[in-house]
């Protein structure tokens, strides 16, 4: 099975200019979401994880099933001012301006085994302020792990020095 013909192309979305890679067609179908869960899952050759971390908001659809797939905590990196407790806060640059994540700051301890997951990897900026989240509590990055990679953004230049790895890479 190819993963990538679950993935739609949306001309101009969210803005003109823009090829969005549409996940919902691979969320849809039962058979691809499992076989791309087992992809994921594989990546780790058997690392054992403690946390998973998945980013708002389309990094929580296989990061909570990589969670219950690992037998581990999942921990939802939220935008600012959706978490009720107290949290601790990352920002990051985007194409015009700035915007952040939080996480709990009890959702991760010192010496956690952490994988970071999100859907894509892009420019890098969302994965390193999750990287320096984790850092930041004491956790230990055992990989950041992505359906898809959009490699001409160089987005790897921002998270070098860790295991990356991507379902699709285009």
């Amino acid at each position: 099975m190819q993963i990538k013909n679950y993935i739609r192309d949306i001309q101009d979305f969210p803005k003109e200019g823009i090829l969005f890679k549409d996940i919902t067609p691979l969320l849809n179908d039962p058979t691809a979401r499992k076989e791309c869960l087992s992809v994921l899952v594989a990546s780790l050759n058997g690392q054992h994880i403690d946390k998973v971390i998945g980013a708002e908001s389309r990094g929580f659809f296989f990061g909570m099933l990589l969670a219950q797939e690992l037998n581990a905590g999942f921990v939802p990196a939220r935008k600012p001012n959706k978490l009720p407790f107290t949290t601790i806060s990352a920002s990051y640059n985007l194409e015009y301006g700035t915007d952040a994540l939080e996480i709990h700051a009890d959702a991760i301890q010192k010496g956690d085994k952490v994988l970071i997951h999100d859907d894509v990897l892009a420019t890098g900026g969302t994965a390193k302020a999750l990287a320096e989240l984790v850092e930041k509590l004491g956790g230990e990055i055992v990989q950041f792990n992505f359906l898809m990679e959009l490699s001409f953004l160089n987005g790897r230049n921002k998270i070098e020095g860790h295991p990356i790895f991507a379902a699709i890479t285009y």
